[in-house]
């Protein structure tokens, strides 16, 4: 494709931009750009991609063939970059003299590769691969790779060339030998980073890729106080939540995720990014991606889902992000919604997540008591943070009055789905352990009772199968998250016993007049009573 394609216009950051924004740099140049009738460009399959180069280097034994690459060739791609009468062409001119004439096999079959395609773009492609290499990338350091780079950067205004620059840059940077050298670059960090306000969805993954490598590294607080300003951290958020390009998206929650990992640079960008709505950002982005859940036409970012719910589960991890999440209304719901999905296992890494959040939720209303359901507004209006967070999620979860059935079968469902996940098991039992014991508090009617017994006894086998798989070693002793567990478990199994030994005694109690049910019911569930009763971890 061609460097010097023209760039699509996009929507400036007031717009309702989503269905039109950041589309890819691949798709705008396919021949003959197609629109619709009501004028929002179509999609296009590209019928030459440019080379997908990860995020890491890949381990050397793997690049046997590419570190033996003759020396000078390297460098003869470099010097292919150089721009026309800059600065920096005079500087490597100096370095490493007049360019040699070729030999009849000397460009190593390169000619015939480079024939009718654009040089710059075939031997900035090269570069990007060699950079991978960590013997390659010293090389290219060394003869002011950075240098023409930048230069490049500074003077053109084709996105693909901008896209090349910044691609190799990330693959250099993977490197942690190389990246001090890279950061002290002079102006090189702040010419990255004003590439964010690019409107190309290729150039804009590239660097959100290299800053992602950047803040993984030793290098990692310069680059995070240049990010600082409200300006650039907005963009960022407004990229987030405006693209419709999977690659972009992915490459931007992952930089976002890096902000999260590393505790230097959590301390100097979290704040900031909460101050200029991280929270409600991802969170609307979130639901958005949610609700093309129920349509296939629509639903083709299930990877990119996947990284928000994960992203959104380490905000919920965090004090500050928590007492922000918890608080939205919007996420109880997306959280509510997940739960109930009714293909689960099509879908169970998002249940996954959505009980660690859930769970984080949870958590800080732990020491609530059942009474508040009686007490509604009053305690609404008078009660500490804490007390109003637990009340709020009573409200879409049915903690207190039992009156969203379908959420606690949902999570019965998730059962099966988190067996291999020990964190996410864990909190499904103590979540489990919170919503059953409400309703030790609540004087349910009979009708009440009985919807309650019987889901309870359609989830028996689920419970059992999962307790049965999953027994702890009794001459282990327990960490601290299997004490945990256990608690969640052995009250989760308490409160079974008890709403089982209250149904069967009004039942038992009956005479055939007054509806008494099936012998077979009651039978049943003495079973499930009799198994809660003896169950031993």
């Amino acid at each position: 494709m061609s460097p010097g394609a023209p760039q699509e216009d996009v929507p400036g950051e007031g717009e309702s931009a989503r269905d039109e924004v950041l589309q890819p740099q691949q798709e705008r140049e396919e021949a003959g750009e197609q629109e619709e009738d009501d004028g929002v460009e179509v999609e296009e399959e590209e019928e030459e991609e440019a080379p997908t180069h990860l995020p890491f280097a890949p381990p050397s034994e793997l690049l046997d063939d590419v570190t033996t690459v003759d020396p000078s060739y390297t460098i003869s791609l470099i010097r292919q970059l150089l721009p026309q009468g800059s600065n920096v062409e005079k500087e490597f001119s100096a370095k490493q003299g007049a360019p040699e004439e070729k030999g009849e096999n000397s460009d190593n079959g390169e000619s015939a590769q480079l024939e009718n395609k654009d040089p710059w773009e075939e031997c900035g492609c090269i570069l990007w691969d060699l950079a991978a290499s960590k013997p390659q990338a010293e090389l290219m350091m060394n003869n002011l790779v950075l240098e023409v780079l930048l230069a490049n950067l500074h003077v053109t205004q084709s996105p693909r060339v901008k896209e090349i620059c910044i691609g190799i840059m990330g693959n250099l940077a993977c490197h942690e030998s190389l990246v001090n050298a890279i950061s002290m670059q002079n102006g090189l960090i702040t010419t990255v980073v004003d590439q964010l306000f690019l409107d190309d969805s290729a150039c804009l993954s590239e660097t959100f890729r290299f800053l992602a490598a950047v803040l993984r590294s030793s290098a990692s607080i310069s680059w995070a106080e240049a990010l600082l300003p409200d300006e650039i951290l907005s963009r960022v958020l407004w990229i987030v939540g405006n693209t419709l390009n999977s690659t972009l998206l992915e490459k931007s929650i992952d930089f976002l995720s890096t902000v999260i990992d590393n505790q230097d640079v959590t301390a100097i960008l979290l704040q900031p990014l909460i101050k200029v709505g991280l929270t409600d950002h991802v969170i609307s982005l979130l639901a958005s991606e949610i609700e093309k859940i129920s349509d296939v036409s629509k639903f083709d970012r299930s990877a990119s889902l996947d990284l928000i719910l994960h992203f959104i589960e380490e905000l919920s991890a965090t004090d500050s992000c928590l007492e922000v999440m918890s608080s939205s209304d919007q996420l109880i719901q997306v959280l509510d919604k997940i739960i109930k999905l009714p293909d689960k296992f099509e879908v169970s890494s998002y249940c996954a997540s959505a009980v660690m959040i859930l769970a984080n939720l949870l958590a800080d209303g732990k020491h609530i008591v059942p009474s508040l359901s009686h007490g509604g507004s009053h305690f609404m209006k008078n009660a500490s943070y804490h007390l109003k967070i637990t009340f709020m999620l009573s409200q879409y979860f049915g903690l207190f009055v039992l009156s969203d059935l379908p959420f606690l079968e949902g999570l019965f469902d998730i059962l099966p789905l988190v067996c291999d996940d020990n964190q996410a098991r864990n909190a499904l039992w103590c979540i489990l352990a919170r919503l059953l014991a409400q309703t030790q508090g609540i004087d349910m009617n009979s009708s009440s009772l009985k919807h309650f017994v019987s889901l309870l006894l359609g989830k028996f086998a689920l419970i059992k199968d999962d307790l049965e798989s999953h027994r702890v070693d009794k001459e282990v002793e327990l960490s601290a998250e299997d004490a945990y567990f256990k608690h969640g478990v052995s009250t989760s199994l308490s409160t079974i016993c008890c709403i089982m030994e209250r149904w069967i005694a009004e039942k038992s109690s009956l005479s055939e007049e007054e509806a008494a049910p099936p012998e077979s019911a009651i039978e049943n569930a003495r079973k499930l009573l009799n198994y809660c009763q003896n169950y031993d971890m």
